[in-house]
């Protein structure tokens, strides 16, 4: 999955240029954004563009925040689709990644 990266401080926005994160691109997104975790610690995925997620981008996501986590980093998402907000509140992902409304508030949450 293609995507770019932008640094405001010391916190590195991703904006993913897919629509759908399943199991037929999820193995390569990990791939993919694997140097980027490795060498950022304060991360944010701008998920405008993502109309679709299964159980394997769910769990690439949990990857992600497992990997930042170990070292000593975080996640945070902004910009869902109704539809990806809504499964996110069904399977209560919610509750455990943060989710801002725009890239502002996601990199802000960094300051506190």
């Amino acid at each position: 999955m293609d995507f770019s990266t932008e640094k405001h401080g010391d916190v590195v926005v991703l904006s993913l240029q897919g629509d759908v994160l399943d199991a037929d691109n999820s193995q390569e997104f990990k791939k993919d954004i694997a140097s980027v975790l490795e060498s950022n610690k304060k991360v944010v995925f701008d998920m405008r563009t993502m109309r679709f997620i299964d159980s394997s981008g769910c769990g690439a996501l949990l990857s992600c925040v497992r990997k930042l986590k170990n070292s000593e980093g975080d996640l945070k998402l902004f910009g869902l689709s109704e539809q990806v907000r809504s499964l996110f509140q069904i399977i209560r992902l919610d509750q455990i990644l943060d989710i801002f409304d725009t890239k502002e508030e996601a990199v802000k949450a960094f300051e506190s």
